[in-house]
């Protein structure tokens, strides 16, 4: 019996983890290439910088300045900030992941999606509009580049937070959106949604805001970034409905043959397959259970009738004139 459930209902599922490591894995390593080479001219991001520095300043919105003294001139503030900036980034956003995939399965396809498409719209910006961050400005602007003054405390080293000795693989002047906030804003939302205990919705409170005081009191990036990290994973959010609906319409019209469209029923077998299906029956005399066809194949052409086949009230069927009697049953 063919199931009535349509093949192209929504997917509550989690998807295979085998599919969906190479998934992640692919949009990462496009992320990170794409960051890597989409470096543009130094001289146009410090300019973008200077930019985004100066619009702050005429909208009387300039929180970078006060939040990087007290990060640089505080270690017990700083190095924790610093190891937050360099680490958390790499670590909450797998960790929610996984989390959702093995606890709100149901969740984890739109949630995951959210993140993808809103990590490819921030690749564009970096593309678009490279931005020196705060720390590689002018010095007559005031910035002390916090991960730089506290590179003796942890593995990172003069460049962003790229291990000693591999500053050259990462772009510094992708400020533009702040996918670090972004992120982590992600992991808040899908967090306070989802999780049952008000200490884990806490923390989802805490932890972008937190990340936003970082990435500026490190002088990594604006405020304006961190409204555009925002504005990215809403973006994101608001696209990923339609292409999940253009995913599993390809992949719907992927299984069937021809593109022709589904029905439910026997109407969605093969000819062949039908007419093999009817022939097995007739020889075998049975469809399920003994008895349910009969004739064992024999068909009648549209109004004949089986010799001596009663009626629908029960009677038999009057003998034309014409017709040869039947002989009489041999005595026994």
């Amino acid at each position: 019996m063919v199931s009535a459930t349509p093949r192209t209902a929504a997917r509550p599922g989690r998807p295979r983890w085998w599919t969906e490591l190479p998934l992640l894995a692919a949009v990462y390593a496009a992320y990170s290439a794409g960051r890597l080479l989409a470096r543009g001219d130094v001289s146009a991001a410090t300019g973008h910088g200077t930019a985004l520095l100066r619009a702050e300043r005429a909208l009387h919105l300039t929180p970078e300045p006060a939040l990087n003294r007290l990060f640089t001139g505080a270690p017990v503030v700083g190095v924790p900030a610093a190891y937050a900036y360099a680490a958390l980034h790499y670590v909450v956003t797998p960790a929610v992941l996984v989390w959702l995939w093995r606890r709100r399965p149901a969740h984890y396809r739109v949630a995951r999606s959210r993140l993808l498409t809103a990590t490819l719209i921030g690749l564009i910006g970096f593309t678009l509009f490279p931005t020196a961050p705060p720390r590689l400005l002018d010095a007559g602007q005031g910035f002390v580049d916090g991960m730089a003054h506290y590179a003796g405390y942890g593995w990172w080293g003069a460049e962003a937070s790229a291990p000693r000795g591999l500053g050259g693989l990462t772009n510094q002047y992708a400020a533009m959106p702040s996918l670090h906030v972004g992120w982590a804003l992600w992991c808040g939302v899908v967090v306070w949604r989802l999780a049952d205990s008000r200490a884990a919705r806490a923390l989802a409170v805490a932890y972008p805001v937190a990340i936003a005081l970082v990435v500026m009191g490190t002088a990594n990036h604006y405020l304006l970034d961190v409204l555009a990290g925002v504005a990215v994973m809403g973006l994101g959010a608001w696209l990923t409905g339609p292409l999940l609906r253009l995913v599993d319409a390809a992949r719907a019209r992927g299984t069937r043959p021809g593109g022709a469209p589904e029905t439910d029923g026997p109407a969605r077998e093969a000819p062949a397959a039908a007419r093999r299906r009817r022939t097995r029956r007739g020889a075998t005399g049975r469809s399920g259970t003994a008895g349910d066809v009969v004739g064992g194949g024999c068909e009648t052409s549209p109004g004949e009738r089986f010799p001596r086949q009663p009626t629908r009230g029960g009677r038999l069927p009057e003998r034309p004139a014409d017709a040869v009697p039947e002989p009489a049953a041999a005595p026994h």
